[in-house]
């Protein structure tokens, strides 16, 4: 069901992480429940902060590119998943047609693609690279560290679909975040199943839309399991007209900082937690760790320095940052110890439909438990899995690592959940 995780992990024993133990049945069948009801995106990431006190998913990524940092002695359990999303999707499917980012000189995002791309050979398909590049216009080939190479290939638009020069494939999987927007080569594809949809992409896709799904879907599971909803889920509120060249929005800003610190204040005195509040203020539409900023204070984002400005007004692909989430921090107090040097440390989670299928740790030497780890700097470490896929040891203390994972698989498919429901509310009137 979960693998279990193995990597030597020091922390208390987590009353969060006994009550997952101890409902686990009710746990399983409550999801089994969800799935039949609600469609999981074809696959997704969800970057996860264990504060101890609290475990919740600050993003959730619905076209990951880290394949690559997965251990792989669980490539069978992504094969088995992909098998089991592609057959519910489209039975009888020969060949998938995979477009990823135009990053063709980044040599990691290109390794994860070669990964994706064994995962799908592996469950039958006939699998080719499409690129969106412009000047890709013959089958090109690409060398990779490793001695692998990949082709990517100039693409074909028919009236209704959508391939390759002598490839006509049964479904299109993107593996780009279409933050530039939906290029006309990929829309009314009538024909062809485009996973995810086009509405997935940061062209269409909002935070704040994901984060609103998710507090339904915490507080359900927080009733079945007798917790806090806050306990796995992070306060937030939204800004929009926000211009930061230009100043527009501060008095915003400002005031919904405020609001949440308040909120998150609350909390701790109920808790008795003595670390400082903080928030975290994002792209409303973004990746990459782009257009980010944490305070602990609202005056910490009124009157901001010109590089401030810089930093939070463009993401991904230069475009301007008008909508803001504020979203609460979670301190991480996970670590990763390398070289007798402990560095903070965040999991980031995988899955494909339903299934968690692995993850890794992203780290960063330079950054402390209440910043972002998501910047330049950060590297990763492949959880590491033992053989078996079972389900938590009830033998051992909540927080041994199968039963962390355990914790961490949770709280990464509630949020797989809330992508699902947010997909179908924000699908166009014509889908």
């Amino acid at each position: 069901m979960v693998p279990h995780l193995t990597t030597a992990l020091n922390g208390p024993i987590l009353e969060l992480e006994r009550r997952f133990l101890n409902a686990a049945p009710e746990i399983e069948r409550w999801l089994r429940g969800q799935w039949q009801e609600h469609t999981p995106p074809f696959y997704g990431s969800v970057d996860l902060r264990n504060a101890g006190f609290k475990l919740a998913p600050v993003d959730m990524n619905l076209f990951p590119g880290g394949f690559n940092n997965l251990n792989a002695d669980f490539m069978p359990l992504c094969v088995q998943a992909a098998m089991t999303a592609i057959e519910k999707i489209c039975p009888s499917a020969k060949s998938l047609l995979l477009i990823p980012e135009n990053h063709t000189r980044n040599v990691f995002y290109l390794q994860n693609v070669a990964h994706l791309v064994n995962i799908l050979r592996l469950t039958g398909l006939d699998v080719r690279i499409g690129s969106l590049l412009p000047e890709i216009t013959e089958p090109t080939p690409v060398a990779l560290p490793n001695g692998q190479s990949l082709l990517l290939e100039p693409l074909v638009r028919t009236r209704y679909r959508l391939g390759l020069k002598d490839f006509d494939p049964c479904a299109v999987l993107l593996n780009n975040d279409l933050s530039a927007g939906i290029p006309e080569i990929l829309q009314n594809l009538n024909e062809q199943f485009v996973l995810p949809p086009l509405h997935a992409g940061w062209a269409v896709r909002r935070k704040s839309n994901h984060f609103a799904a998710y507090d339904e879907v915490a507080d359900e599971f927080a009733k079945l399991v007798g917790i806090d909803p806050w306990q796995i889920n992070p306060y937030f509120s939204v800004c929009s007209h926000v211009n930061f060249h230009e100043r527009q929005g501060e008095e915003c800003l400002a005031a919904n900082v405020d609001a949440v610190l308040t909120l998150i204040r609350e909390k701790y005195n109920e808790y008795g937690i003595t670390e400082t509040p903080y928030v975290v203020v994002k792209a409303d539409a973004g990746t990459y760790g782009m257009g980010v900023m944490t305070a602990k204070s609202a005056e910490e984002v009124i009157g901001l320095n010109r590089k401030q400005r810089n930093k939070m007004s463009v993401i991904k692909e230069g475009l301007n940052v008008t909508q803001v989430i504020i979203q609460e921090g979670v301190h991480t107090f996970e670590r990763v110890v390398k070289n007798d040097v402990a560095e903070v440390a965040e999991p980031v989670v995988y899955m494909i439909d339903r299934f968690v299928v692995g993850g890794f740790y992203r780290v960063h030497g330079g950054r402390g438990i209440d910043e972002n780890l998501n910047a330049p700097g950060m590297h990763f470490e492949p959880l590491a899995f033992e053989t078996s896929c079972c389900l938590p040891d009830c033998g051992q203390n909540p927080d041994a690592p199968p039963n962390r994972f355990y914790a961490y698989g949770v709280v990464a498919r509630l949020a797989q959940l809330a992508a699902s429901l947010e997909l179908e509310r924000t699908a166009p009137a014509d889908e």
